[in-house]
C-alpha cells in the first residue's frame, strides 16, 4: 500500500512556530496564561504574546527564560524557533536549493 507524498512528507506537513508548542504543550496542560507565564520568568507579556502569536520570535533571553522554568535544556525552545525557521525557508526557497550544486571537496 503507498502513501501519498502529499500527506507523508515531513517538510510539508504543519509547521509549528515555537510559540503555538508553548502554548499547546507547556501552557495549556499546566493551565497558564500569558499573563501568568510572563509574570512567572519574568517577561513582558506583550513579548510572550507576540511569541505565543508567531509574530516573534524566541530569543536567547526568552529560551533561557522559559527553560529553567519549565525545567528544559538552555536551548530548547531556540531549537524549536530554528526548526520551524528553517522549514518556512526551506518550503519558500526549494527550488533555488534545487538548482545549487554542492561543491566538490
Amino acid at each position: 500500500m503507498s502513501k501519498s507524498s502529499t500527506t507523508t512528507d515531513p517538510d510539508w506537513l504543519h509547521n509549528a512556530h515555537a510559540g503555538e508548542l508553548l502554548v499547546s504543550e507547556f501552557m495549556e496542560p499546566l493551565g497558564l496564561d500569558c499573563t501568568a507565564l510572563a509574570e512567572a520568568i519574568g517577561a513582558a507579556p506583550a513579548r510572550l504574546q507576540a511569541v505565543i502569536d508567531g509574530a516573534a520570535r524566541v530569543d536567547g533571553e526568552l529560551d533561557l527564560r522559559l527553560a529553567r522554568y519549565f525545567r528544559m535544556s538552555e536551548g530548547f525552545f531556540l531549537r524549536l524557533q530554528d526548526q520551524y525557521e528553517i522549514r518556512e525557508a526551506k518550503r519558500a526557497i526549494e527550488g533555488d536549493l534545487d538548482r545549487i550544486v554542492p561543491r566538490a571537496a
